[in-house]
């Protein structure tokens, strides 16, 4: 029998792992990305002649990489270097306070011990707990497994687990009944920002996250655009061809299914099943053409995940000693996401997150000469319809480099070796988002619900990325590739058993 023909519209995380799976299986794979490079999200870019990471700077969940590899016939260890941390990041308040959070759970709890006093350090262990047993109750049903609904992940996880798991209550509420201290809850609540959502309006369940972090987060040699590549590379290996400078204009439907790709250069792949791994909102919008735009319900402005503003520096800086993650947090959090959310505005007092990307997870060494630093701030998805304009990015700048020095970090800066990039940018990027990057937010407890599945209204269009079940970050994307072509087997048949 014939290889089966399967196109992938995008090479982000989510593509690149659908194809991997769908080459292995002896689909004849293309993959088609409008970008000069690979990687979708994860991408590379140039300030001062050097490259900087300034897509995702995080990798954890390494079981997902390790199966991905394992599958193909080969070992993630063998292709990537990777390096595990012992301080996951550094956190400072303007007021001069300083805390580090570690890998080592009783590490942590001396650490807050000191920072807020014992009482605190047990809310700390009591949290910790409280995040495992979330993860354990959803990883199955709901991390590996297709979209559920909220009926059968009651069925698999269990009723008394279920509700053991806070499902109904926020996030910050859930946070407040295992830490007194305000810097505490913000350090803890920032973690819904991880999924492009506020902290005072996503459910519980995410605190979830924290416990993925305490499983591991690793540090990948030669910086987060290795994986990308490593991707890439893998699936071409295993017979894939992946075109870049190739954007697709148009998803072609005949007889009732997904049959082609057009790319904008007119050239057409045909296709027995295709992966959309572009925003799922990119349909509806009608980005692949109006046939294709049942493929996936719109997304109103109102649910969309958080955008962001950043700086890639190569730059000196002095005054605090940075550690590869660290966090500046705002002097006032609940105002930062009513800003945000509510008022569809950059914060007056934004909380920073740097990425200092020539440095590892201990040390108070200074650097000779300028190091590689992204710079990030949460910002309003507006990025299509006319916000923030050049002047409040330039204020948020000045008022962000400030909080930073009020904290004892100095960042010196020059325009040539400095690149913003801010919601009108990540629209162009990542079009029918206005600049979100996590998809829809994951706010109210059936948030998590509304994203859209693997498998689409129309026979042979599928859905990858991060704006899919099972949700945003880099291993999530990696899944819903994974579930993407599983659904593509599943539905298609392959010529390899």
């Amino acid at each position: 029998m014939a290889s089966r023909r399967a196109v992938i519209i995008g090479a982000g995380i989510g593509g690149l792992a659908a194809a991997i799976d769908l080459a292995t299986a002896g689909f004849d794979v293309t993959v088609l990305e409008r970008q000069p490079t690979p990687g979708g999200k994860m991408r590379q870019v140039q300030a001062g002649g050097v490259p900087i990471d300034a897509g995702p700077t995080v990798f954890t969940m390494r079981w997902v990489f390790d199966a991905l590899f394992a599958d193909a016939g080969t070992s993630f260890a063998d292709e990537l270097t990777l390096q595990p941390v012992r301080v996951l990041a550094r956190h400072a308040w303007a007021c001069g306070a300083r805390l580090d959070l570690f890998a080592d759970l009783d590490e942590t709890a001396a650490a807050i011990a000191a920072f807020a006093g014992p009482a605190e350090a047990a809310g700390f262990r009591a949290f910790s707990a409280r995040a495992a047993k979330i993860y354990a109750t959803l990883e199955r049903p709901f991390l590996r497994g297709p979209l559920p609904t909220p009926l059968s992940l009651v069925r698999s996880a269990g009723v008394v687990d279920m509700l053991a798991i806070s499902p109904f209550d926020t996030m910050m509420k859930a946070i407040g009944t295992h830490f007194a201290d305000p810097r505490l809850r913000q350090l803890f609540g920032r973690y819904a920002t991880y999924c492009g959502s506020s902290p005072y309006l996503a459910p519980a369940t995410l605190m979830l996250v924290a416990h993925v972090e305490r499983q591991g987060v690793w540090l990948v040699h030669g910086g987060m655009y290795r994986l990308a590549a490593t991707l890439a590379g893998l699936a071409t290996r295993k017979g894939a061809t992946i075109h870049t400078g190739a954007g697709v204009e148009r998803i072609e439907i005949a007889h009732g299914r997904a049959a082609a790709a057009i790319t904008t250069a007119g050239e057409r792949f045909p296709a027995d099943a295709i992966v959309l791994n572009a925003d799922a909102a990119a349909l509806p919008a009608l980005c692949f053409g109006r046939a294709a735009a049942g493929g996936s319900p719109p997304v109103a402005e109102r649910d969309r995940s958080l955008s962001a503003l950043t700086w890639a520096l190569h730059a000196r800086s002095e005054g605090f000693p940075l550690l590869r993650h660290n966090v500046f947090f705002s002097d006032d959090y609940p105002a930062e996401f009513t800003e945000i959310f509510g008022q569809r505005r950059l914060p007056q007092g934004p909380t920073i997150y740097i990425c200092a990307q020539d440095r590892g997870d201990e040390g108070d060494a200074f650097p000779a000469g300028p190091e590689r630093l992204l710079c990030l701030v949460n910002a309003p998805p507006n990025g299509d319809s006319g916000g923030p304009t050049p002047t409040e990015i330039d204020q948020c700048t000045d008022r962000s480099f400030a909080h930073l020095a009020r904290c004892g970090l100095r960042i010196h800066r020059t325009a040539e070796a400095s690149l913003i990039t801010g919601p009108a940018q990540f629209e162009a990027l990542f079009p029918a988002t206005g600049g979100a990057l996590y998809g829809q937010a994951v706010h109210g407890s059936m948030a998590t619900f509304r994203r859209p599945g693997s498998r689409t209204k129309i026979p042979g269009l599928f859905l990858a990325g991060g704006s899919t079940h099972p949700g945003a970050g880099v291993p999530m994307a990696a899944l819903s590739g994974r579930l993407a072509a599983a659904s593509v087997i599943a539905t298609g048949g392959s010529t390899r058993r």
